[in-house]
């Protein structure tokens, strides 16, 4: 799929739903469900296509992306880093500076309301003119 950066309309949405129909296996599945818990936390989320076909979902910012490869889905958090993660979801990128992100593994699953309480914090971070806090690896 060759797109540029497609910000907050129905041909980034359209994108995102042809990446989950190609996979057409596990990633799939985990990435279709991600966005759906992304869209219970925040109804008016803003999907964009970006980086030469990644999904990102963005309220006042980038909240995290959605990528794919052969034994995950990683969904990296921006600003992560500044983000309180009490249910320890974030398993990748912690050396990163400023973001994090969580890795799913195939069969795996992520706790719903912790996800969803995690997307909300970014939200909130992003809202209030908060800059991400850069932390030490």
């Amino acid at each position: 799929m060759k797109a540029k950066d497609v910000s907050g309309n129905e041909s980034a949405s359209r994108l995102i739903d042809e990446r989950i129909a190609s996979l057409g296996d596990w990633r799939g599945e985990t990435l279709a469900r991600m966005r759906k818990l992304i869209h219970e936390a925040d109804p008016g989320v803003v999907e964009t296509w970006k980086w030469m076909g990644t999904p990102v979902w963005e309220h006042g910012g980038i909240i995290c992306t959605g990528e794919t490869y052969k034994a995950k889905v990683k969904l990296t958090f921006a600003k992560g880093a500044s983000l309180n993660d009490p249910s320890k979801l974030f398993n990748s990128s912690l050396d990163g500076h400023v973001r994090r992100a969580i890795d799913v593994g195939e069969g795996e699953e992520v706790d719903a309301d912790a996800f969803k309480a995690l997307v909300r914090a970014a939200i909130a971070l992003n809202v209030s003119g908060g800059k991400a806090v850069k932390r030490a690896k």
